[in-house]
């Protein structure tokens, strides 16, 4: 029988994304792995609260087809979010309401990349971004992150000696995986590198608002001169995932394109959710109850660190994030993490990570993996960090390696 499926299917292996879900759900483990917020902070009275009053008011319309761009009491709600806590002046017009910020990603790739078109973004990264692009069949350039984000010194590099590049694809704050932030000085250099080489950035910020200390720093899309910025952010860490919203603020020009393309795919997003939520925006103070997560997932983040430093070998290095959800571990150099969490790890200790293999463009670097702490509890994060600790003494770190790797 011929091959019925398109080549965009068959290069997209998501095995990497199956095999952390699986280690996650399974209750024999303590999983680290996989991106979940607490569901316990979840706002779940208000938010059915927010549904009722949403349909009482709206009536029978809230069921009925609406824009594609998405309810504009709600994107003027953003609009006016982005100006107080990302120092950007935009209007509704900008702002696009997406099913998360997974059809963010996915849209912005659909609008940029041809089949072997060149774009940058950082090692390690975001895998489901990965998953989106490789649909679109990229050229990959692979820029190095450090404890001030991106590697700018090496961006310009990449940029110079290729510049067919068309995008760049970022994390800047709280970097999944690395828990790392951009710099301003960096922001603004990143900005000057993308006008010289007419870039666009895509900036990826769901865990902008989730901030633990030091100081608040503008977005990207603050230090845009040209249009070239695209901000995407969602309602998945702050609310609820299962809301599956996220939203796009993008220039005139491009904003067009995305609304075009959004119809072509699924009409809108759900209307009842969207006003759900702008319900609950209407009779809540979201800030309140961001810097109640925000304490709780401090404190995670604090009991982690705390684990980590009394538990792991001194030859293992870890990053110390400033807010998100993600610590990123970097093991000797020849330890493949993969191998170690399939062969002693998960067998041994029952504690699941995600290694680093899959978190990057090149699949070269295997000596380092991402931890999650916001889905557990103080108990477990110390239990499970013990556990792993115990395992990565330098003695037992004797996994055969599959390739030679280096820190990011």
């Amino acid at each position: 029988m011929k091959n019925l499926f398109a080549n965009r299917v068959l290069n997209n292996d998501t095995s990497d994304l199956d095999e952390i879900f699986k280690n996650s759900a399974n209750p024999e483990n303590i999983s680290f792995a996989g991106g979940f917020p607490d569901q316990h902070l979840f706002p779940d009275d208000d938010l059915k609260q927010a549904y009722r009053d949403a349909i009482e008011q709206d009536g029978q319309g809230i069921f009925q087809y609406s824009s594609t761009q998405g309810l504009p009491a709600l994107r003027q709600k953003i609009a006016d979010r982005m100006a107080t806590h990302a120092d950007v002046q935009v209007s509704a017009d900008n702002v696009l309401m997406t099913q998360g910020g997974q059809q963010a990603i996915d849209l912005v790739a659909k609008l940029l990349l041809n089949h072997g078109d060149a774009m940058v973004v950082e090692g390690p990264t975001y895998m489901g971004a990965l998953a989106a692009f490789d649909t679109y069949e990229p050229t990959y350039y692979e820029i190095p992150v450090d404890d001030n984000g991106m590697n700018i010194r090496q961006l310009r590099k990449t940029l110079k000696a290729h510049p067919e590049i068309k995008l760049i694809y970022t994390i800047p704050d709280f970097h999944n995986p690395t828990g790392t932030t951009i710099s301003a000085k960096r922001r603004q250099a990143m900005v000057a590198l993308a006008n010289q080489y007419d870039v666009i950035i895509l900036e990826d910020s769901p865990y902008r608002d989730l901030r633990y200390s030091g100081q608040n720093i503008p977005a990207i899309k603050h230090y845009d001169t040209e249009g070239r910025v695209i901000f995407i952010s969602s309602f998945s860490k702050i609310l609820s995932p299962a809301l599956r919203t996220g939203w796009i603020v993008a220039s005139d020009t491009i904003m067009q394109e995305l609304v075009g393309l959004k119809s072509a795919i699924d009409v809108q997003s759900p209307n009842v959710t969207l006003a759900a939520i702008n319900s609950y925006l209407d009779s809540h103070d979201i800030d309140e109850h961001v810097a109640a997560i925000s304490g709780a997932y401090r404190t995670k983040r604090d009991a982690m660190l705390t684990a980590l430093d009394n538990y792991f070998p001194k030859n293992v290095q870890y990053t110390r994030p400033n807010g998100g959800f993600f610590i990123w571990v970097t093991l000797p150099a020849g330890v493949d993490a993969k191998a170690l969490l399939n062969d002693v790890v998960l067998p041994q200790a029952h504690v699941a990570y995600v290694p680093a293999a899959c978190q990057f463009a090149s699949r070269a670097v295997t000596n380092g993996f991402r931890l999650n702490f916001t889905n557990s509890d103080v108990a477990t994060i110390t239990q499970g960090i013990q556990r792993l600790g115990q395992i990565l003494q330098p003695v037992q770190v004797t996994v055969p390696t599959t390739a030679l790797a280096t820190p990011f």
